[in-house]
Formats: C-alpha cells, sequence, structure tokens
C-alpha cells in the first residue's frame, strides 16, 4: 500500500455540475423575465422534448463536486479527497483542481469520458473564473505533445476512448458496465442526471459521496485496464484491489457512502479451465 509521501503519478477525478441559471438566463431567454431557476427548468424542459435526456451541456453549468484520488507509480491508491467540502464554492474548487494537478508534477489525469465532459467544464471553469493554466493549454508545443491531444496519454488516460478504440466501438453500458464485470458496485440508485435536483434539494453531501463512489469505480477499471495493457499481471491487480478495500474498510464508519459501497462490493474471480 503506498503511503503518503509516495510521488503521485495520477490523479483519478470525476466532476458533477449544476446549472448556472443566471447563464442559461442571459444567453437563452434575455427578453422573458425568467429566474435563474424557471430558466434552468425551461431548458432542461426543452432538452428533455428535443433528445430524450435533459443534462445540460458543459458550457452552461459550474462543478459542484470533484472528487480526486492519487495514485502512485505503481498504482497503489495514496488518498482520495473531495475539493473545498464543505463549503464546495465552484471558483474554489477549480482553483485547487488546476493548482493540486500543477502541485504535483503535472501528473496524468484518469478519467472516464472525461474528455467529453469532465476535462471541459474544469477548463471552461478556468476560463471563467480566469486561471491561468499555461502547462495545460501548451497549444504552441508540438502537437502529440500538447497536454489536450487526445492521443497524449501522458497528460490524459480517457477509459472510455481506451476501451472504445477512440470511439471505433460503443461502450454501451458504460462506467457502470465496466465496474460490473470485475465485481465493483458501479451505479447504485443514483446516476448524474438526478445531480441537478439533489442540489435544488440541498443534498450537496449525497453527491460528494456519489463523486467518491465513481471515482472508486474509475480507479478499479483502471487497475483492469492496466492488466489489459501488460503494465500489472492480474495476481498484482489484485494485491492492489485488495489493498483498497482495506482502505475504505478503515473510513467506512466517517464515510456512509463507504459503508454503502462495501455493501454492493461483489465478487470476481478469473476463470478455471
Amino acid at each position: 500500500m503506498a503511503n503518503s509521501s509516495a510521488p503521485v503519478a495520477y490523479l483519478i477525478f470525476d466532476v458533477e455540475t449544476v446549472a448556472d441559471g443566471d447563464l442559461i438566463n442571459r444567453v437563452k431567454y434575455p427578453d422573458q423575465s425568467l429566474s435563474p431557476a424557471e430558466a434552468t427548468a425551461c431548458y432542461r424542459s426543452e432538452l428533455l422534448e428535443q433528445t430524450g435526456r435533459d443534462v445540460l451541456p458543459h458550457t452552461y453549468v459550474l462543478p459542484i463536486s470533484v472528487a480526486v484520488a492519487k495514485i502512485d507509480p505503481e498504482f497503489h491508491l495514496i488518498d482520495l479527497s473531495v475539493l473545498d467540502e464543505p463549503e464546495f464554492r465552484p471558483h474554489v474548487i477549480t482553483r485547487g483542481f488546476w493548482q493540486g494537478w500543477r502541485h504535483y508534477g503535472r501528473p496524468a489525469f484518469v478519467t472516464f469520458n472525461g474528455r467529453g465532459y469532465d476535462l471541459p467544464v474544469m477548463e471552461m471553469a478556468a476560463y471563467r473564473y480566469g486561471y491561468s493554466v499555461p502547462e495545460w493549454f501548451n497549444v504552441e508545443a508540438r502537437s502529440y505533445e500538447q497536454s489536450r491531444n487526445r492521443y497524449n496519454t501522458s497528460a490524459h488516460i480517457d477509459l472510455m476512448d481506451l476501451v472504445s478504440n477512440f470511439g471505433a466501438s460503443r461502450v454501451t453500458g458504460g462506467l457502470n458496465l465496466l465496474a460490473n464485470l470485475i465485481g465493483k458496485p458501479g451505479k447504485t440508485g443514483i446516476d448524474g442526471s438526478m445531480v441537478q435536483d439533489m442540489y435544488e434539494s440541498g443534498k450537496v453531501a449525497e453527491i460528494n459521496d456519489y463523486c467518491r463512489c465513481d471515482v472508486l469505480d474509475t480507479y478499479f477499471v483502471f487497475l483492469r485496464t492496466r492488466v489489459l495493457l501488460g503494465r500489472l499481471s492480474l495476481d498484482q491487480e489484485q494485491e492492489r484491489v485488495a489493498e483498497a478495500r482495506k482502505w475504505i474498510e478503515e473510513r467506512a464508519a466517517d464515510r456512509p457512502a463507504y459503508t454503502h459501497y462495501l455493501e454492493n462490493w461483489g465478487s470476481w474471480q478469473p476463470p478455471e479451465d
């Protein structure tokens, strides 16, 4: 098990967002005298009618929860935290996210579909709040050395890109399916489409608990992909899974989300001939 002083090679993160109702009102409904809440409800209704889903585009949201796991070079879990707890202020979350990445020497981000949503959210937030991130937006570097190049896995490993061969196939079932395939909880009653309503009901703590569990699922999926790539043997992966489970168990008394995660922990055994 990695200790707290181990170098950080990877940052696994997940972002949950809520509507910026004021922005929606100003951009989409400037002449309708709507409140921010009314503008948000109107836009969600339009999206639901048009697409069957009322998930807002990343351009109209604020990061309200960002959970980050620190992983060492040998793929051990070092720690997992939620940024700006318990205030959860979007501008502080954004600043802490980019400062933390820089502080740890710009480790590789690891996400599931982070290229399509999570990172654009955090990039837009940096733009919104005026935070400078030249090491990430290194657009004058050679194309394959740019941090935002989709094939630059030293900067960002999007696990959906990996398992879909960069979109050549569809990952039907997503992170939930990949977690369940290896005996991890996956979605257990909450998904991202529920976050806006939970936030409006004051359930910020529950949102952050959900975000933590998504990061844990992503970590275990990340480990299995390291087996695919030959970076870990199956025995080594299972050792790290056992270590991480112990880490979760040690913190479950103070984190009900971890107790829930352990209660939904499945089983996985390698096939026998």
